[in-house]
Order: structure tokens, then sequence, then C-alpha cells
């Protein structure tokens, strides 16, 4: 078998665990399909997400059961203004032997682990939160001067409050830079609050099963990596996120009037791995321009800023967004 074919078979196999994975997620976590897309794209990119929703929406369930489906080794930390690095990393502890000799044990924190869910990130101080850049970006986390690998697969999974930011600490831009998607929770419609509520007042629920094992997340990740991504793809990819910074000549003038600093490389590198992963959700062999438009905002969204005049006009990220991806499109289909 030629490599392509191979390749073929392997995105075609994987397609049909993806579905398979997608229903048993719903048997949890009823409705939101979109968010489940998004959660399952971050972690077939090798990714972490941020999840952004009021209390009660479902965010814990879905990373619960996320754990769950994808074989995966999970834990929880609830952010808290008093939670200190230590209580994420680690520590060393002195020990005394039989023997009277002492010696320094390292004592592994939540960290340690596969799926870590970080509840209100925004609850810890500074110092604390820094605490997961390391580990988001390398993998890894150092104490007292030794590294440390984490396991593998390693994802985080963040969740915010987007209305109550009293007490909150506001996430550096460093590190909403590391997140490869922000995940946007919205309260359920009519239908798929009935459908929760029928489904989880009852004596017994429905649960989900193991469809990955870590060890086939890790090889999934590597067959979203090879597949093929079209020129016109990937000019659309860099037209589309250097049209977003406001000091690019070419940036739109919906940019540049309210936009305060704009994506950097990174959202690029994040846009060209999420294209991948969506067209796989939706069983297709390549990402089309429809999937960049797709991912746009979910991937740049927390990398950009409002300026000050324009949050006082009560401008918003999505529509400006949306703007820059009519304004693109429109300029290369003149072409």
């Amino acid at each position: 078998m030629s490599d392509d074919a191979q390749l073929v078979a392997e995105i075609e196999t994987l397609g049909i665990k993806l579905a398979e994975a997608k229903a048993s997620i719903s048997r949890r976590f009823i409705g939101q399909p979109r968010v489940v897309e998004l959660t399952l794209s971050a972690l077939l990119c090798g990714g972490h997400g941020l999840l952004i929703g009021l209390p009660g929406l479902g965010k814990t369930r879905l990373v619960n059961t996320l754990s769950t489906v994808m074989g995966l080794q999970g834990a929880r930390i609830q952010f808290t203004p008093d939670l200190m690095p230590a209580d994420i990393l680690g520590s060393e502890v002195l020990e005394t032997a039989g023997d009277g000799s002492r010696a320094f044990r390292f004592v592994r924190g939540p960290i340690f682990c596969q799926l870590l869910m970080a509840d209100e990130i925004n609850r810890a101080s500074p110092r604390t939160q820094s605490a997961l850049l390391q580990a988001m970006q390398e993998k890894s986390v150092t104490i007292a001067g030794q590294e440390h690998a984490l396991d593998q697969p390693f994802h985080v999974l963040a969740t915010q409050n987007p209305i109550e930011q009293e007490g909150t600490y506001p996430l550096p831009e460093a590190q909403l830079d590391r997140f490869l998607v922000q995940i946007d929770v919205p309260y359920p419609d009519r239908k798929t609050e009935h459908e929760i509520l029928i489904a989880t007042t009852g004596v017994s629920e429905d649960d989900a099963h193991a469809v990955f094992t870590a060890a086939e997340l890790i090889a999934a990740q590597n067959t979203v990596r090879r597949m093929p991504v079209g020129e016109a793809v990937v000019a659309l990819i860099l037209d589309l996120v250097r049209a977003c910074r406001p000091g690019d000549a070419d940036a739109p003038q919906v940019v540049r009037d309210n936009v305060a600093w704009g994506p950097g490389p990174r959202a690029a590198q994040s846009l060209m791995l999420t294209v991948r992963a969506q067209a796989l959700l939706e069983g297709r062999l390549v990402p089309s321009a429809e999937d960049v438009l797709k991912m746009a905002g979910p991937v740049l969204k927390h990398r950009m800023a409002l300026s000050f005049a324009a949050r006082a006009r009560g401008e918003n990220l999505d529509d400006i967004i949306q703007g820059v991806c009519d304004s693109v499109t429109r300029i290369e289909a003149a072409a």
C-alpha cells in the first residue's frame, strides 16, 4: 500500500472512531455539538482549550466525559486566590530513612495527568497561573532545578466565567496564546434543555464509554499533522491572520479602528492544525476554505484585544473577526 493510500485509510478509520466518540459524549453532554467539536479539535491537535461559559452549563461534565471517552487520566484543580504553584506542580519533601539518613523526595502534584481541568483559572493569582505556562508549552515542569516530564499526551482544558470578574486575575496575553482555541459555551436551546431535564433528573443516567486509548489519541494527533492542506487554504490562513493585525498595511479599516493588538504566528499555526481537525470531524480528507472561516473565531478571538475606544463604543471581537473574514474572502474572490 502506498503512503497516500495508507494515510487515506488512517483518516477514514479515524473518522469512524471520532463519530463513535461524539455519540458517546452526547450521552452525557447533551446537545451543544459545536462545543464538542471544538473540544475534540483541541485534543486532536495536541493543544489546550479555554472554555468560556457561565456556571451550570456542563463544562465540568464535558471534561469528565472527554476523559472517559478519550481514555485519558484526568485531574481537576479548582483555582482559588489562595492556591499556590506547589499545589499544582508538587513539591519536594524531606524524608528520614530507617538508618537515620535524610533525602528529598519529589511528590507529584495533580498536573501529572493527561487531561487537566483548570476550573475558573482566572480566580488564582498570576504567580499560580504561571505555573501552567511551562507545562502547556513544553510538556514538562521544573521543580528545584530538576525537570520532570509530564505524562503523554497532556492537555489543559481551563474554564472561565465571562460575567463575574470580581476577585479575578485576567490571564496574561502570553498564557492566552498557549490555548489553541477559545470555546464559548452558550445556554442550551429549549429543546436541548428539555432533553437535559429528562436525562439528568431520573434514577439513573446514561454513561459514556471509552472509544480511544491514550496511545490511539497520540496516533490520531500524528495523523492530523500528516493531512494535506492545499496552497489556497494556506494562503487564506495567512491573509486572515495578517489582516487581524492593526499595524499591517493590508489590515481592513475595521481592524485599524478597533483592534489594539492582533494575533501572532502561533495563531496561524493553530489555524493550520484546527482546519485539519475540523475536516476530519466532518468526515473529509482535506480541509477547505470554509473550515478556515469556521475556525477563525475560536482560534483568533483570545489572541486579539479591542482598543479602549472600541470597548467604549460597545464593539465586540466576534463581529470584527466576521468582518475581516468577509473582507478577505471578497478580496480573494475578486483576484
